[in-house]
C-alpha cells in the first residue's frame, strides 16, 4: 500500500511540472524595442507566466522565433516558412496578446475590422476567441520609422483625434490600454486568478463514497436578491464593466448619460439579463 502511495505521489509531482504554463505574447515593430521591457518579462516569469516575443519585418510579416510569419492575399499561400502558421492562427497558442505601442494605419484597420496587415489580423482573431488585448494608451500613433524619417513625435491634431476615436473603436470591441508600464502587471491580473482557480478546484472523486456524500450536501443558499438600479457615471460600458458588477451587487436598470457609450457586447449581456436601459436627463 505505501508502495502504490509513493508512485501515485511521483506521478503526480510529474504532472504537475509538465503542467503548461500560461504564456502572453508580446508584439513589436522593430527587434529592438523589447530590450525597454524587459522587467515586464521577470514579472511575468515571478508570476508564472510564459511569454514569447514577436517582431514585425514590415506590416505584412513578422518573426516568431526562428519562423517568417507573412499575411497572404486572397488565394495565396504562405511560401516563405511553411512550418509557419498563419497569422490569425498566432492567438490560439496564448493567453492573450500585449501590444506596447500601436500606430494609427493599425488602429484603423483593427477598428473597421479589416486585415491585411499583422497586428490587424492578430487583434481580429484574440477578439474573436475572447482573448485579452492590451495595448499602451501613452502612444503618440506614429511608428519609429515614421518618427525617425518624418523627424516628428506626434501626429497632427486631426490625426490625433482620429487615433483616439479608433482608440474608443478598439475599447468597444474588448481591447484594454493601460500605460506601457503597466502592461505586464495588466496582463498578470487577467491571468492570475484562472491559475489560482485551477490550483485551487478540489479533485473529484467518481467512488459511490463520494457519490453519497454529493447527494447529502444541503442546497445552495437562494441568490441575494438584485438591486434596483445601478447609476454609471462613466463614457463607455464595456462587457468586463457588466460582468464585474453583476458579480458584486446584481441589479435590474442601468442609469447612464446620454452621451454614455454601451459596448455592442455589453448590450447583448444587459439584454440576455433582463437589465433595462435608462437615459439620464442632462445636468
Amino acid at each position: 500500500m505505501e508502495i502504490k502511495q509513493m508512485v501515485e505521489a511521483i506521478v503526480r509531482e510529474i504532472l504537475n511540472q509538465q503542467a503548461k504554463r500560461p504564456k502572453v505574447l508580446y508584439l513589436f515593430y522593430d527587434s529592438t524595442a523589447h530590450e525597454a521591457f524587459t522587467d515586464h518579462f521577470i514579472a511575468l516569469n515571478i508570476h508564472g507566466i510564459d511569454h514569447d516575443l514577436m517582431f514585425l519585418d514590415g506590416e505584412a510579416s513578422c518573426w516568431l522565433g526562428k519562423h517568417k510569419i507573412e499575411c497572404a492575399g486572397r488565394g495565396q499561400t504562405i511560401a516563405s516558412d511553411e512550418f509557419a502558421p498563419a497569422p490569425i492562427e498566432v492567438p490560439l497558442a496564448y493567453e492573450g496578446i500585449v501590444i506596447p505601442e500601436i500606430d494609427l494605419d493599425n488602429a484603423a484597420r483593427a477598428a473597421l475590422g479589416m486585415k491585411g496587415t499583422i497586428v490587424s489580423e492578430i487583434i481580429f482573431s484574440a477578439l474573436v476567441q475572447n482573448k485579452f488585448v492590451l495595448i499602451g494608451e501613452d502612444i503618440s500613433g506614429l511608428k519609429k520609422a515614421d518618427r525617425r524619417t518624418l523627424q516628428t513625435l506626434t501626429l497632427p491634431t486631426p490625426y490625433r483625434n482620429l487615433f483616439d476615436y479608433y482608440k474608443m473603436e478598439l475599447q468597444m470591441y474588448g481591447v484594454e490600454f493601460a500605460p506601457s508600464k503597466q502592461l505586464a502587471e495588466k496582463a498578470v491580473s487577467k491571468i492570475r486568478p484562472v491559475i489560482l482557480e485551477a490550483r485551487e478546484a478540489p479533485e473529484t472523486s467518481e467512488t459511490p463514497e463520494a457519490s453519497k456524500t454529493e447527494d447529502a450536501l444541503p442546497a445552495p443558499p437562494e441568490p441575494t436578491p438584485a438591486s434596483s438600479a445601478i447609476v454609471y457615471e462613466g463614457k463607455l460600458v464595456s462587457a468586463e464593466w457588466v460582468t464585474r458588477e453583476l458579480r458584486n451587487r446584481p441589479f435590474r436598470s442601468l442609469q447612464i448619460g446620454r452621451k454614455t457609450i454601451i459596448s455592442a457586447l455589453a448590450q447583448d449581456m444587459l439584454k440576455d439579463k433582463g437589465i433595462t436601459i435608462e437615459y439620464l436627463a442632462e445636468r
